[in-house]
């Protein structure tokens, strides 16, 4: 009967506290503008802000002295904080963004056991209804909130559902089952020692009372993100696990995340570590029919908002043409049986598609699948926000130039979803969490709000044309077109209610040969432009006979046409071009050629063309067209002329050197303007030449050659004994101008689930190519010069997220070079323990023969940088070395000469 008593009390206190929040809520309404009615979000244009790092509105709250806090250092608080936001607005405004996302404002462990890091990003929870104090007061944020309602625009706040802050750790002592044993907290951190708000401070199982609550999965760090228990149930780097299958955890994160609903105003909700929670909880989560705590979905239709968004963060990156992380993202948002559950997920494989598209010089049809696959797997496309780079990944401008960065960026803004900005992208950013303020780290010493940058104003003119042209919002694409060979042209047509348009790339950085687009509009429809990268609209398009377009493309241009109604006379070819059928092959079947092959054919007149001759379409009169062009994957640049004879016959020589992968499907196309283009398409299938095979000692990942041998690996567990960066063997291969490299290593690891197959490793790849001029001997980053006098023209950095590549142009100690393309080919055989990275011939200048290149290959580690050196290690530091002087290389090869 006690016991009743006193879950009845609780109850009511409970629902006293729900009725006071509300009736705040309700006084602060009055004098600000904190509830307003639902957008469509589809509509909508994201900035998100890192508060910590964006602006400094109150020094005062900057500074706690817990050792959280240090200007401009990476790991440390830096400033940032509620009233910096508000008064920046207008720039974000500016930028055409309607919505803010913030990181979490709640209550933080500001350091972390080891002292290395802080929680300045929000993410380490320990109280879900308190503002920390570093980002400002509750006040503050209601302010926040007012101001941007007041402009119109709306508010995001990031949440946590999966964990709290670090305040366990079972090191390698758990023991499935006995939660008390191998338990260790961390009671000295910063500033408690443990969550403060109940039910999130009973996270002791050395006590039988907190054991029972089960508040916590009390387990240890995941170390297989493909066993499913370890992904739902255990820790993510230390951070506490909560038990969201517990009823009251889910009524207390209900209680928690409605307070900043009804009391601050917020708009919609990023869920982050979505993975990391089972699928239903969501529905809890937002539908519970819970007086005292109802779902958030109830809470926003209190406050007036009917279309409450809740989108999740489901990190996974699907390889070229699989979708199995798509499929498992919508099962985030669609239930088995097709019920709804999160309105939206952010859309990451596109982000990797895109990256690897325009960054990194992938072929266009890799994003072809991926705009095909959003439209045909996923239930609600156009609630699914969108990015090009964010703070958990590299900015893309790290490995990415800024030509292909607008070119990403014009994407996200022509396909369906939810454009997201991250700060800082306007402004040329190259750092994850730089500062945009003079005082925080990364910043350059200046405030970096610059409403004349080049990217800001880009990025509102994208804005404007997504405002203007509801069909980029609400539309569904089509792809029309996409080269599968290499970078190149990629297009689609969009339509919504009637308004169409034309999106149309060239990724490659050269000239290349749009041929044959089929718009599937009638002959003479007239495309109006709207829209071109090179900061002009262009001149109309006119479709030619069969609703075909064919039309050189500059080199890494993107256009946007408005399909209208108007119709011109389309000019009538009055030559044809024939095309010989390859000897190769058999009828009617792709051909397979080992090398350089012969095409040939003819031109002729039109029958019934002024000037044919009567009944005859083969008339040696070939008109004007001297010369013909043979293109071959759309390479304009690299295009050979090819003159008729006088019967109009003509023949050229195909050159296969630059063409590596039997998989790629090319094509070489005979063309010239005015004259209809022909084409024929063909896969190579050349053989690889082992250049080099080398061995590498076992256990020399203790610093370069000729170091002292002192370095140790971080102490974190997902270390441990694995030797992630030590070499075992090397194999060098060649073909023609194309460089594959197999590397094997002591282990593979997938401990943080990486896109590329492998983690807790970095390969740079540096490659001096024969008779070629300039090139540096700085290691970029590093902090040492290359060994043997050698020289770098072209340098690779592959990890578990990344793959670059650069020139040596603009290379220092501290600037990594000139972003080229396209970038490795990337495989993983965990079984042997290798991974293989393939160069095409046109990543390397396009030689026809690497006779006489110098490869050298290093490992270390990489997270937005490489790895720090201690001269102690630490749980993500390296030790044993000078961090002043000595390289960031753990394991190296010698030079490899390619004889």
């Amino acid at each position: 009967m006690n016991a009743v008593r006193l879950s009845l009390r609780r109850c009511l206190a409970l629902l006293f506290a729900v009725g006071s929040s509300v009736g705040a809520g309700g006084a602060a309404a009055q004098a600000l503008k904190l509830h307003v009615p639902s957008p469509d979000w589809r509509d909508q244009i994201i900035y998100f802000a890192v508060t910590d790092r964006f602006a400094d509105g109150d020094p005062r709250n900057n500074d706690f002295g817990a050792g959280e806090f240090k200007a401009g250092d990476r790991t440390r608080f830096n400033g940032g904080d509620l009233k910096g936001l508000t008064q920046r607005l207008d720039y974000i405004r500016g930028l055409g963004a309607t919505a803010l996302w913030i990181t979490p404002p709640v209550a933080n462990q500001w350091v972390e056991p080891s002292g290395q890091y802080t929680g300045y990003h929000g993410y380490w929870t320990e109280h879900f209804k308190r503002v920390d104090r570093h980002f400002g007061t509750l006040a503050d944020y209601r302010r926040l909130s007012d101001a941007l309602h007041r402009r119109g625009m709306y508010l995001i706040q990031d949440v946590v559902v999966n964990h709290t802050g670090n305040f366990f750790t079972y090191r390698n002592r758990w023991k499935a089952g006995d939660p008390a044993h191998g338990y260790e907290p961390h009671d000295r951190t910063a500033p408690v020692p443990r969550p403060t708000q109940p039910p999130f401070h009973l996270n002791d199982p050395r006590d039988p009372k907190q054991r029972r609550a089960g508040i916590y999965h009390w387990t240890p760090d995941v170390v297989d993100y493909n066993d499913t228990v370890q992904e739902l149930n255990f820790q993510m780097a230390g951070l506490d696990d909560l038990n969201t299958e517990n009823p009251v955890v889910r009524r207390a994160l209900r209680d928690s995340f409605g307070f900043w609903v009804r009391e601050v105003g917020v708009d919609a909700f990023r869920i982050d570590t979505a993975f990391y929670v089972p699928p239903d909880f969501f529905t809890d989560f937002l539908h519970a029919r819970d007086r005292a705590a109802p779902g958030l979905a109830e809470v926003a239709r209190q406050t007036g908002r009917r279309d409450f968004h809740v989108f999740g963060e489901g990190f996974g990156i699907d390889r070229p043409f699989d979708d199995t992380q798509a499929r498992k993202i919508e099962r985030y948002m669609t239930g088995p049986g097709g019920q709804p559950l999160l309105p939206g997920m952010i859309n990451f494989p596109l982000y990797g598609a895109m990256g690897d598209v325009f960054a990194r010089g992938r072929p266009p049809a890799e994003l072809a699948h991926r705009i095909e696959a959003t439209m045909r797997l996923h239930a609600r496309p156009h609630l699914m926000p969108t990015f090009v780079d964010n703070h958990d990944v590299d900015r893309f401008l790290a490995g990415g130039s800024e030509a292909a960065l607008k070119q990403a960026l014009l994407a996200m803004f022509t396909l369906p979803g939810i454009p997201t900005v991250y700060y800082g992208t306007e402004q040329g950013f190259t750092q994850p969490r730089a500062a945009m303020f003079a005082a925080g780290w990364g910043s350059g010493g200046r405030d970096r709000f610059d409403t004349s940058a080049p990217l800001y104003r880009y990025i509102a003119a994208l804005a404007q044309l997504r405002r203007e042209h509801r069909l980029f919002s609400r539309g569904a694409p089509t792809v029309l077109k996409a080269q599968a060979a290499g970078p190149g042209v990629l297009a689609w047509r969009t339509a919504h209610e009637g308004q169409a348009a034309l999106v149309v790339f060239n990724t490659a950085d050269r000239d290349t040969l749009l041929e044959d687009l089929d718009t599937g509009l009638p002959a003479g429809t007239v495309l109006q432009p709207l829209f071109s990268l090179d900061g002009g609209r262009g001149e109309p398009l006119v479709v030619g006979a069969g609703g075909k377009v064919t039309q050189a493309l500059s080199a890494r241009g993107g256009w946007v046409w408005r399909i209208t109604q108007e119709r011109r006379a389309s000019p009538d070819a009055s030559l044809t071009v024939r095309l010989d059928p390859l000897p190769q092959g058999l009828p009617g079947q792709l051909s397979t050629v080992a090398g350089d092959f012969v095409v040939s054919g003819q031109i002729a007149m039109v029958t019934g063309a002024p000037g044919a001759a009567a009944g005859s379409n083969t008339s040696p009169s070939h008109g004007s067209v001297k010369r013909l062009k043979l293109v071959l994957d759309g390479d304009l640049s690299s295009a050979r002329d090819i003159t008729p004879g006088p019967d109009g016959r003509w023949q050229a020589q195909v050159d296969t050197s630059t063409m590596v992968d039997p998989a790629v499907r090319h094509r070489a196309v005979v063309w010239a303007p005015g004259v209809p283009a022909v084409g024929v398409d063909f896969r190579v299938e050349r053989a690889w030449t082992l250049r080099a095979d080398l061995e590498d000692p076992a256990g020399d990942d203790q610093g370069p050659r000729g170091g002292p041998g002192t370095y140790r690996y971080p102490t974190d567990p997902s270390w441990g004994a694995l030797r992630q960066m030590d070499l075992r063997g090397v194999r060098v291969s060649t073909a023609g101008g194309a460089l594959r490299l197999d590397l094997t290593m002591h282990d593979i690891t997938t401990v943080w689930n990486p896109q590329n197959g492998f983690d807790h490793v970095a390969f740079t790849v540096f490659i001096e190519l024969p008779g070629q001029a300039g090139g540096s001997e700085l290691m970029p980053l590093q902090k040492g010069l290359l060994p043997e006098g050698m020289r770098w023209h072209r340098r690779l950095r592959v990890h578990g997220w990344t793959n670059a590549l650069f020139s040596a142009e603009g290379a220092s100690a501290t600037a990594e070079g000139t972003p080229v393309g396209p970038a490795a080919n990337i495989a993983v055989d965990r079984a042997a323990r290798t991974v293989s990275l393939t160069l095409p011939a046109a990543s390397l200048g396009r030689l026809a023969s690497l006779d006489g290149a110098r490869v050298y290959v290093t490992t270390w580690d990489y997270d937005g940088g490489y790895r720090a050196l201690a001269r102690e290690p630490a749980p993500f530091v390296m030790g044993g070395g000078d961090p002043e002087r000595d390289p960031l290389v753990m394991d190296d090869t010698p030079v490899i000469v390619l004889k």
